[in-house]
C-alpha cells in the first residue's frame, strides 16, 4: 500500500474563519457608518425645516410678539405656493414663545420728538415638535 500525498491548493479552516471575521467587521464598520450618516441628514433636514419657519415667522408683522400657539400656514398665508404645500402647513403646529429682554425708554431723551416712544428688544422662540430656534426682536412702541 502505497500512501499518497496530494498537494493541493487550498484554504484551511483557520483562514477562512479569519476571513469571515474580517468580513464581518468591515461590514459592522459600514452599518455604523450609514446609521451615523442617517442620523445627521435628519438632524440636518430638521434644523434647515425650523431655520425656514422661522424666516416666515421673520417675514411676518403680525407674529412673534406674543406667546401662542400658531399653525405655520398662518405665516405664509399671504404667499402664493402649491396646494400640497399648503396642506403639509396647515398639519404642522408651533408654538411661539415672546419674552421682553429689555425696554428702553426714550422719553429720556432732551429730544421732545421722541417723547412717549420706547424700545423694547425681545426674544422670540419658536417650537415646532423637538426642534427649536430663536431670535432677538427690536420693537418701537
Amino acid at each position: 500500500m502505497t500512501k499518497r500525498i496530494y498537494n493541493r491548493a487550498a484554504f484551511t479552516l483557520i483562514e477562512v474563519m479569519v476571513a469571515v471575521m474580517i468580513i464581518t467587521v468591515v461590514i459592522l464598520a459600514m452599518v455604523q457608518m450609514y446609521s451615523n450618516n442617517t442620523f445627521l441628514f435628519s438632524s440636518y433636514k430638521d434644523h434647515a425645516q425650523i431655520s425656514q419657519y422661522a424666516s416666515f415667522l421673520i417675514g411676518n408683522k403680525d407674529y412673534g410678539y406674543e406667546n401662542k400657539n400658531i399653525k405655520i400656514y398662518d405665516l405664509v398665508s399671504e404667499f402664493d405656493m402649491e396646494d400640497e404645500l399648503r396642506r403639509k402647513l396647515k398639519a404642522k403646529k408651533a408654538e411661539l414663545a415672546y419674552r421682553v429682554v429689555k425696554n428702553i425708554d426714550l422719553s429720556e431723551d432732551s429730544n421732545e420728538s421722541v417723547s412717549q416712544m420706547s424700545l423694547e428688544i425681545g426674544q422670540t422662540v419658536l417650537r415646532v415638535g423637538n426642534n427649536s430656534v430663536a431670535f432677538m426682536r427690536l420693537q418701537l412702541r
